[in-house]
Parts: structure tokens; C-alpha cells; sequence
């Protein structure tokens, strides 16, 4: 037997009811690693189970170094040599580590004992005492490995054991691997949708699609052939003539038919490339039902059973299909991604589950984050003392036995959690306004672009708190997210639906490839922006903002999600509506990304002269007396002091000191906006002069940082002219070359 192939499998079928989910899968392992890839739904699992004899096989063989094990109980498969490390962990909560690993212990006198699992995962022996509960995914993970093991395995069955893990957790999974190889005392047959590792671990690749083998090769030429990749598990974005492409190529559901009954239209490939299932023709479908997971790239069996199909022509008898209203089922579209959903599963487990059902069954790689603080076990994949540990000052900060300071330090640890995750390819959560205010921190942390879904029950309402300057999308629950009903179901698979889609479509590339500027703008400096914009728009796409707080919040989120080329931050009123009181404040860390990423800035006064408030009537007493400008019956302008001019000045000049790029500031001493003009009724030059002044005696020259007075109002053409005359420069120093 020594010359056997240590695993061999051959023309092995399985079934769920009528779906034929494996179908003739044949693979050998000789001896090391081999990766068994694929998108979601592709069989792998099954293919695990089938092995382990925890389903039935219908027809085929496997054997382990030659012997038949197929259809053996699997406490007798775990005897004969092959070892299980399943998807998902499944540790028990309610056991310490000590008593997980002393419980699948075969045997004093076996190679693999506890110590010597101690000694491959030293955390584990520092968390010994710890209930299953207690650990966090990756000390979840080295338990389910440790266990494995300690059935003292000939063969290692890995399934998706990088699922939910951080990056740095990975990579140790990944080493630890290499090292079970590397000794060859345990041959790895290793179920992974991270394409880097398993290329990365394993000797050999088997690609699964529509539950076959549809090539196997060197894990190096799988890694070096991104075209293969492409063809072979779709890890690419898509461009819009892909989509049209593939919008021919999948499934309508149809309007009832007379008889009122659904009919589901579909376009199936006919594989006749099957060792790839590429090239592939289409035949039409109708069925009376629709197709599940299983069904994808297998025409529909025939027969007298209520899934019988027959093919169709588009040009015979029955409901022609619409090209028009032709969409892609399968939507998982990068290996690489993984739609995260986060709550408290301890009070919206139900709900929470339901969404990450929905996911599943469209094809989504998910991670569940459980938001909880009330310690309790956890069934998501990451648990609350995952999340916590997060916190800048440790779990303990989270965990304080008071619900408000505890649900209020959960949502830092899980805004600082998420921007360590590299395979988040959406966020959906669903709550009351507790929930709501838990998970949109998070949201607002990810980059502009990246899918976010609140489901909320104060998505009705003013949600600006919760959205910020980000493009979170929120969704009203209707009814309480509380149980499943007619209707919650209906609006929690609507946004399931709704994040699938938009994960789906990835991050399309621009049609314009033009880089794109921020300019920041107000009523009172259009004239300017104006200018500025058309001297600049066949160079440079122009995105500009309104400065009402929010804009200029948006602007700063684009420059830190690396969106932005530069910045022209003419009207930086925003300034004085945060230091004065008015309404349109963006916050304390306005600038703040220009400081962090150090792209090329433009800046000067605009509309400082000012302080927003809404009505009239809504004006704070202490400034009734004040030279106050009714700019319509919502708007109030109030003119800014030189007091207030003073401090803004120093504000403004000691965050410039602190941008590292190249940066520009240019004072406008006629004027910093329409009202501000000899003769016009924010006209004061004493104010200005005392704002002037302080930036002027505050700011830090530097060789990449100049301070400009020019002689003009804001709006005039010569300032604006100056101010694409600076940003010209600065986007053409080496650095920035080549963007200019």
C-alpha cells in the first residue's frame, strides 16, 4: 500500500433530493497539500462530507491509501486515518479548551497529544481554562485544528479553516499548514475560497464548478495565469460589456400566467467544454418553480416530478424570454469577498440569521459579527470578545456591566474591528435605533464604495447622525426588527437582495479617466468655483461640495478612501460655523485628511464672513443684536466679528502647518465672498484684516507650503485664475507628476 496515493476519489455522485450535487468528482492526493477551490455553491463542502461518510454517495469510490472507506460510519472513517477540521469551527461553547482537546484525544501512546498541540499553538495553552464561548475566531479556529489532529489523522480534511479570520490569523493558519506538510507526517486536502493561501499552502489545485472537478493543476500556474483565475472562479471585476454579456446569459423571472401559477424562465449553459464548463452554449428553460443552488450549470432533470424542465425556444409557444429583463443569479464575483453581517444576536439572532441565509443562497461568502454585550455564548463566526478586543483600551472597556456605556464601547471596537478586515466586500445590519447606532460607525469607517445596509427602525426619520458623509443606504424595517413576518421577511430579503446586487457589481471603474479634484463651494463663492471648475474640467474631473457641514465631511471621507487627487478647499466657511455655533460646523477634524494623506491642497477663506443658522427665529439670543442677513426663509447669515476672524485664523493656520504635502493657502484681502465687498453688507475690513493677520502670523512657511495674499475678492477672475495657477504647480511637483 505504500506506493498508493494517500487519498483517491473516483466518479463520486451525491444527491439532495433530485439536485445532483456532486457529479463524478475524481481527484488523488499522492502525498502534501491539495486545494480544492470554487465560489460558494459549488459543491466543496458536500464533497468534505461525503468523504467523512456524513452523507450519503449514490455511486463512486474512495479510498485512503487504497482502502475503500466510502459508506463506512464516520467514527470508522476517523479510524481508519482521516481527520476533520469542518467549516465553521462547531466548538462547544459550554467546554474549556482543555477539556475540547482531552475529549478527542485517541490514546496516550499516540503521536499527537495534548501537549503537543499546546506546543503548536501556544495560545491555546494560555486559554486552556476558557470556554469554547471565550475565544476568539482565530483561537476558535486553532482549536478545531487541534482536535482534528489529535484523532492523529493520515489524512487532514481542511474545510474554508481561513473563513472570518484577521489577516495576521491567516497568515499563521497558513504556516502552520506548510509545516504539517512540510513534515510529511499528515497529507492536507484542503478545502479554501482564499485563492492566496490555497495557491500559497498547497502543491496542487482542483478547481470545482456545478459540482465537478473542472481542472486540476500546479497551485504555481493557478497563481502566475490571472486570465485562468478569471475564466476558471470569475475572481475579476466586471466591466460593463461583461455584464451586458452575462445579463444574456442567466435568469428571468417571470409575471404569474394565466393560470396564476409562476413560471421561472431560465437560460442554463450547456457545458461541452466540461473538464472546464467554458465556451458554453445556452438552452432555455421553463420551470414551476425556482432553481435552488444545487441546480446552477445542470439543465433541469426531465420526468414526471414537479422539477421537471423541458428546453424551450425563444421563438416557440409560451412567454418569450426579455433580453431586457434578462439578471445574473450568480453573484459572488471575487473569492477575495465577503458580505458581513453584524448585530446583536443575542436579541436579533433570528433576523440577523435570516440575512445571512438569503446571502448564502445567492452565492455570498458571509461573516457573522455578533455585536452583543451581554457575554453570553455565541453562535455568529466572530464573537463579541473578538469584536471587543478591538477597543483602543482592550475588552475590558466594552464589558463594564452597564448596557448604555457597554453598547456605546462595543461601537468603537467594532469600527476599529472592521478596518482590520481585508475581505469585506459588504456590511448589513438590522436593529432599533440601539442596533442602528452600533453598526453605522463601523460603516461610516469603510471606504466610499464599499456596499452598507442598515436596516433600521429609524430609517424613517432624520438619519443624518447615523450616515454621516458616508453612502450608508438605509432601510426602514417597517415593523419592529423583532421575529420573522409577512412583512420583515419581505423587507430583510429586499436587503439582503440589495447587498448582493451592489456586492455583485463591484467597484466599477470610471468612465471617466480623468483624475478627480474636490472643490468646496457656497452661494456666496459660485462665481469662483465656477471659474475654477471650467479651467479645469478637461484635465481633471471636478467633484464639488457644498460646504454645509456635511459637505465638507463628505469631501475629507473621498480623500481619506484615497478617492481624491487633490483638493481645492475654496470656501472653508464651515470653519466658522464650528467655532461660532452656527449649523453648518463639519467638525474638529475638518482638514484633518488632507493632514493624513498629504495629497496636493489648494485652500483660502471662503465665506468666512459668516455663521449659518436657519430661520430667524431659530437664532441664539446672544447674537440677536448681531449684523444678521436674511439669505431666504430658511437661511440666516450672521457676520463674523474680527475676534472671531482672529481665532478662525489660527485655527485654520495650525492645521496647515501640520500637511506634509504640497499645499497652497490664498488670501482674497478684497473679500471672501459676495456679501464681503465694499459697499455690500458683510463688508468689513477690520474683521477681515484681524482673520488675514492671524493666518499670516501663525502660518509656517515651508519649501512645500506657501501662504498667498493677493489683492482681489474671491469671486474675482484674477483670483480665480491664481488659484488653478497654484494647483497646476503643485499637481505637476514630481511626486504628483503623474497625475498632471
Amino acid at each position: 500500500m505504500a506506493d498508493q496515493p494517500i487519498l483517491s476519489v473516483e466518479g463520486l455522485n451525491v444527491y439532495y433530493g433530485h439536485a445532483h450535487v456532486l457529479q463524478g468528482v475524481s481527484l488523488t492526493l499522492d502525498h502534501g497539500v491539495l486545494a480544492v477551490v470554487g465560489r460558494n455553491g459549488m459543491g466543496k463542502t458536500t464533497l468534505c462530507n461525503a468523504i467523512m461518510g456524513l452523507v450519503p454517495a449514490a455511486q463512486g469510490t474512495v479510498r485512503l491509501a487504497g482502502q475503500d472507506v466510502l459508506g463506512l460510519a464516520p467514527n470508522l472513517i476517523v479510524g481508519k486515518g482521516i481527520g476533520y477540521v469542518p467549516q465553521g469551527r462547531r466548538v462547544w461553547p459550554s467546554l474549556t479548551v482543555d477539556e475540547h482537546l482531552r475529549l478527542a484525544l485517541r490514546g496516550t501512546k499516540s503521536p499527537w497529544t495534548v501537549e503537543r498541540i499546546y506546543e503548536v499553538f501556544p495560545r491555546l495553552a494560555e486559554r486552556k481554562r476558557n470556554g469554547g464561548a471565550q475565544l476568539s475566531g482565530g483561537e476558535q479556529q486553532m482549536l478545531a485544528i487541534g482536535r482534528g489532529l489529535l484523532s492523529n489523522p493520515r489524512l487532514l480534511i481542511m474545510d474554508e479553516p481561513t473563513e472570518g479570520l484577521a489577516p495576521v490569523i491567516v497568515e499563521q493558519v497558513a504556516l502552520m499548514l506548510k509545516r504539517l506538510a512540510g513534515e510529511g507526517e499528515i497529507s492536507v486536502l484542503l478545502i479554501e475560497q482564499n485563492l492566496g493561501v490555497a495557491t500559497d499552502v498547497a502543491d496542487r489545485v482542483a478547481v470545482m464548478v456545478n459540482g465537478r472537478i473542472a481542472r486540476t493543476m500546479a497551485a504555481a500556474e493557478l497563481a502566475a495565469d490571472i486570465d485562468l483565475q478569471q475564466r476558471l472562479l470569475g475572481v475579476r471585476q466586471m466591466g460593463d460589456a461583461d455584464a451586458e454579456a452575462l445579463d444574456r446569459q442567466t435568469a428571468d423571472v417571470r409575471e404569474p400566467s394565466v393560470k396564476d401559477e409562476p413560471v421561472f424562465v431560465y437560460q442554463v449553459r450547456r457545458a461541452e467544454a466540461p473538464e472546464e464548463n467554458i465556451a458554453p452554449a445556452m438552452e432555455v428553460y421553463k420551470l414551476d418553480r425556482a432553481l435552488t443552488r444545487w441546480d446552477a450549470g445542470t439543465p433541469p432533470s426531465q420526468g414526471n416530478d414537479p422539477t421537471s424542465g423541458s428546453p424551450q425556444s425563444t421563438s416557440g409557444d409560451g412567454p418569450d424570454v426579455d433580453p431586457a429583463k434578462i439578471f445574473h443569479l450568480s453573484i459572488a464575483t471575487s473569492v477575495n469577498r465577503a458580505a458581513y453581517v453584524a448585530g446583536t444576536f443575542d436579541t436579533k439572532g433570528r433576523e440577523l440569521l435570516f440575512i445571512k441565509n438569503c446571502l448564502d443562497r445567492l452565492g455570498l461568502r458571509t461573516v457573522t459579527v455578533d455585536l452583543s454585550t451581554t457575554q453570553k455564548p455565541s453562535s455568529a463566526t466572530v464573537s463579541p470578545g473578538e469584536v471587543a478586543r478591538c477597543h483602543p483600551q482592550g475588552a475590558k472597556a466594552v464589558f463594564t456591566n452597564d448596557r448604555g456605556s457597554a453598547v456605546t464601547q462595543m461601537a468603537v471596537a467594532f469600527e476599529h474591528f472592521i478596518a482590520t478586515r481585508r475581505d469585506v466586500g459588504g456590511l448589513i445590519s438590522a436593529g432599533g435605533s440601539g442596533g442602528t447606532a452600533l453598526a453605522t460607525p463601523a460603516m461610516r469607517r469603510l471606504s466610499i464604495g464599499v456596499p452598507k445596509m442598515m436596516v433600521s427602525t429609524v430609517a424613517s426619520g432624520d438619519v443624518q447622525r447615523y450616515v454621516g458623509p458616508s453612502d450608508i443606504c438605509m432601510m426602514y424595517s417597517v415593523t419592529d426588527v423583532s421575529g420573522i413576518n409577512r412583512i420583515s421577511e419581505q423587507v430583510l430579503s429586499n436587503a439582503a437582495h440589495a447587498l448582493a446586487g451592489m456586492i455583485a457589481n463591484g467597484k466599477r471603474e470610471s468612465h471617466s479617466s480623468k483624475p478627480a479634484v474636490g472643490l468646496t463651494m457656497f452661494g456666496v463663492t459660485t462665481p469662483c468655483v465656477q471659474a475654477v471648475s471650467k479651467q479645469l474640467e478637461n484635465d481633471f474631473d471636478c467633484l464639488t461640495f457644498h460646504a454645509t457641514g456635511t459637505g465638507g465631511q463628505s469631501m475629507e471621507k473621498l480623500v481619506d478612501s484615497g478617492l481624491l487627487t487633490g483638493v481645492l478647499d475654496i470656501t472653508t466657511t464651515e470653519v466658522a460655523d464650528e467655532l461660532v455655533g452656527g449649523v453648518f460646523g463639519a467638525g474638529p477634524d475638518r482638514f484633518g485628511s488632507i493632514i493624513r494623506s498629504k495629497i496636493p491642497y489648494v485652500g483660502s477663506c471662503g465665506a468666512l464672513d459668516m455663521v449659518n443658522f436657519h430661520a430667524m427665529d431659530t437664532i441664539p439670543q446672544k447674537f440677536k443684536g448681531r449684523n444678521l442677513y436674511v439669505h431666504n426663509s430658511n437661511v440666516t447669515l450672521m457676520r463674523t466679528t474680527p475676534e472671531e476672524n482672529t481665532a478662525m485664523g489660527k485655527w485654520i493656520a495650525e492645521r496647515l502647518n501640520r500637511m506634509d504635502g504640497p499645499v497652497r493657502f490664498l488670501i482674497p484681502e478684497g473679500g471672501v465672498s459676495m456679501l464681503d465687498a465694499p459697499g455690500k453688507p458683510f463688508w468689513d475690513a477690520v474683521a477681515d484684516n484681524a482673520l488675514f493677520s492671524a493666518i499670516e502670523n501663525t502660518f509656517k512657511p515651508a519649501a512645500n507650503r506657501r501662504l498667498v495674499r493677493l489683492p482681489h475678492n474671491v469671486n474675482d477672475a484674477q483670483f480665480s485664475d491664481a488659484l488653478v495657477k497654484h494647483f497646476l504647480e503643485i499637481v505637476k511637483l514630481p511626486a504628483f507628476r503623474a497625475i498632471g
